[in-house]
């Protein structure tokens, strides 16, 4: 196996993309560094074909759009493992739009494996064996030390391989259709909007908290995002969730009550003191945060996705695979809270799944209108 080709310069990128631009699959991956970034990155950005391997560093290069130019061309296939969180994080960060891609963790599934993993496929296949230890690596590190570059190309060098296999088995098991229509709605996943970071009422699950100290916890998690952003770090590696709930059910009002709160070590107890003491005072003053309301269904809507639910389980079940593989969740949802009344509004919900309204339409009308 040669090296992989380091990409850092104006020059090397251009002449990587000479390269790409005559190949017709691209195999990819992607490393952040969402464990020690206060807003994660991408850091790496791992391109294979059949014969070599680029690791691409998009910290060292200004301008990414003739990449995204490839990403976007309808005949180049994308191999992705595991694609939404990479799609989104390169949708993020350059706006990259994606066509024509395989997703072999998908493939894998819709094939009924039970072991999707990379390594568990990688090994059972070509008997290769991926050293995880490096997958909490600090990607946002320059230079980066060879067994870290070594790992990185492994995620992307075996995909073209795979995704051939598994091609096979989809031919084979008559499932084709219905994985490249997972692939096209891989395609258009969306970039969630940035909404903070941790909710009052994530963090305060499970700990019980009346009002008045929701609205400490309320300040305390404010105090820490700012400590997070001004040293850009991620926010649990400022304060833990365990220790920002247990000072709010605590109040503490000087710093020796601090140094009893559980999970605060009392190296972080002295250090953050005064913003977390100043925090809690603040919290005592303030209006309680007000619980978004839950999405609750009717009565009608619920029926619909029950009998939803138990249909694509037990076809599953026959399929010998997971049952959101039968209906996705999102697509079910919808169909139950749209409740279409005739196969026209049923084609209208399911509009970007033909191939299952194509299999399963008649089932999924007949369940709606109660039909046997």
């Amino acid at each position: 196996m040669d090296a992989p080709v380091w990409v850092d310069t104006p020059s090397s990128f251009e002449r990587m993309l000479s390269s790409l631009r005559k190949e017709k699959q691209l195999a990819l991956d992607t490393e952040s560094n969402s464990l020690y970034a206060y807003r994660e990155r991408v850091c790496l950005i791992q391109i294979s074909t059949s014969s070599i391997d680029y690791l691409v560093d998009p910290l060292a290069l200004s301008d990414l759009s003739a990449l995204g130019e490839l990403l976007a061309d309808e005949g180049i296939e994308k191999i992705f493992h595991a694609a939404e969180y990479d799609i989104i994080c390169l949708k993020r960060d350059f706006g990259f739009e994606f066509r024509n891609l395989f997703d072999t963790m998908l493939a894998a599934r819709i094939v009924g494996r039970t072991a999707v993993g990379l390594g568990a496929l990688l090994e059972e296949m070509f008997g290769v064996r991926l050293d995880k230890r490096y997958q909490r690596a600090d990607w946002g590190q320059r230079p980066l030390p060879p067994a870290l570059l070594a790992y990185a190309r492994l995620d992307s060098h075996y995909l073209p391989a795979l995704r051939n296999r598994l091609e096979e088995e989809l031919e084979k098991s008559g499932r084709k259709e219905l994985a490249y229509e997972d692939f096209q709605r891989m395609c258009a996943t969306a970039v969630p909007p940035e909404n903070g970071h941790d909710t009052v009422w994530r963090v305060a699950a499970g700990y019980d908290l009346s009002a008045r100290h929701l609205a400490v916890l309320s300040e305390l998690i404010a105090y820490r995002d700012r400590v997070a952003r001004q040293k850009d770090l991620p926010a649990f590696k400022v304060l833990s969730n365990q220790a920002l709930a247990y000072t709010a059910r605590a109040l503490p009002r000087s710093p020796e009550e601090l140094r009893n709160i559980p999970d605060l070590p009392p190296r972080l107890a002295e250090r953050h003191a005064q913003g977390l003491l100043q925090a809690v005072e603040r919290g005592l003053s303030a209006e309680p945060p007000v619980r978004p309301h839950a999405l609750r269904w009717s009565d009608p809507v619920l029926g619909r996705l029950d009998r939803l639910k138990t249909w694509r389980k037990e076809l599953g079940l026959q399929l010998g695979v997971e049952s959101d593989v039968v209906l996705p969740r999102e697509l079910m949802e919808a169909i139950a809270q749209r409740g279409p009344k005739t196969r026209d509004e049923l084609r209208d919900v399911m509009q970007a799944a033909p191939v299952r309204y194509k299999l399963f339409s008649e089932k999924i009308y007949r369940l709606l209108t109660y039909q046997d």
